[in-house]
């Protein structure tokens, strides 16, 4: 017998226009010529070592991939992202689900990030109708497309709105397909759910978002560049929503997380930078590597030659790269994210910084004539 199960459908869920936010984009973002603060002369070797790796990774066409954390996004370091990916600088982009909300409701309205502590206590934290409704929808309809996390959400603000099909041409599509393209057929058929309980009119629903030149996971989709999001249910304010459908984030999710690993495949004299993500980068790019390696060593092949640069707040002045795992009684041997990277064969480092600074420093390295 199922559990019991909290009825989301009877939420009193208020207007994202209401909602108090700390961030204004418009206002708080950095623009990519704003000088770093300064970095410790190890951090500044670090700097220049990678802008040289991803030169050669460039001129090699191997893979430059770059993952982060939701504060990335928050951050205001949307212009520098987004030069690195028009300047041919980063071949793939990669956050988490908040990371992906941030984006969408900076390009949306303007602006982000609630007081959860006072919206918890209030019983409305995350429960916004635009935010929920939106992202969830964009969502449905990418798994119905065949689409990813990121290239979804990034459609739609490209876009400025979703096309929403007929319900009897999608009931079509689920006979035709239910015993070739079962997976089609069922993702047709969740849209179809979906249509019918908001009462959807077919054609396209537009979604305006006066402020999508900030907007990452957009650019991404204009470039043709993958801006893939990774996921876990119940994470994001997204789940709060009854447009919430747990099918279709599986289907964008997967896709995504398969695009994540295409990229890693071609990492051998490649990079990977991964900046404050301590359980998302390092968790998916193990199974990413491991399933790359698989491959490639069936081809009598193997990537040893991948450059990693972990970028984080926490302090630690340990060489994972020349001396490999600390014992237990060390506080580096804590930072689980190095531990997991540490593992991966290549060469790692690590540098203690912020983000903000980091990018900066790293695009204004590249750009250095």
């Amino acid at each position: 017998m199922p559990y019991p199960k909290l009825d989301r459908d009877r939420l009193s869920i208020k207007k994202l226009a209401d909602r108090k936010n700390k961030v204004y984009i418009e206002k708080d973002h950095v623009p990519v010529t704003q000088k770093p603060a300064h970095l410790s002369e190890l951090g500044q070797k670090l700097i220049e070592k990678t802008a040289g790796r991803i030169r050669l990774a460039r001129d090699g066409q191997r893979s430059r991939m770059l993952t982060f954390g939701a504060h990335t996004i928050k951050n205001g370091m949307a212009p520098t992202l987004i030069a690195l990916m028009e300047e041919g600088w980063v071949t793939h982009l990669s956050t988490n689900g908040a990371g992906i909300i941030h984006d969408w409701e900076f390009a949306f309205q303007g602006k982000s990030s609630e007081d959860v502590r006072e919206n918890v206590e209030l019983g409305q934290f995350g429960i916004w109708d635009h935010t929920g409704f939106n992202i969830n929808l964009a969502l449905i309809v990418g798994a119905y497309e065949g689409l990813g996390y990121g290239e979804s959400v990034g459609k739609m603000i490209s876009l400025e709105g979703l096309q929403i099909p007929e319900i009897s041409a999608l009931q079509e599509e689920v006979i035709a397909n239910i015993k070739t393209n079962a997976d089609h057929a069922a993702a047709a058929a969740d849209l179809a759910g979906v249509i019918q309980k908001f009462s959807l009119t077919a054609g396209f629903l537009k979604i305006p978002h006066p402020f999508k030149k900030y907007s990452v996971q957009a650019r991404a989709f204009e470039l043709g560049i993958p801006f893939t999001g990774h996921p876990m249910f119940g994470h994001d304010i997204i789940y709060n929503h009854p447009m919430n459908h747990g099918a279709a984030i599986g289907r964008v999710a997967q896709n995504d997380f398969l695009s994540f690993a295409k990229s890693v495949s071609n990492l051998d004299y490649g990079v990977y930078m991964s900046i404050g993500s301590a359980v998302m980068s390092p968790m998916i790019f193990e199974k990413a590597l491991s399933m790359s390696q698989n491959l490639i060593i069936q081809e009598n092949g193997h990537i040893d030659n991948h450059y990693m640069l972990i970028v984080d707040l926490a302090t630690s002045d340990w060489d994972w790269n020349k001396d490999g795992e600390p014992p237990m009684d060390n506080p580096a041997y804590y930072l689980r994210y190095c531990k997991t990277f540490n593992r991966m064969g290549g060469e790692m480092h690590y540098l203690t910084a912020d983000n903000r600074d980091f990018l900066l420093a790293i695009y204004q390295k590249l750009n250095e004539k």
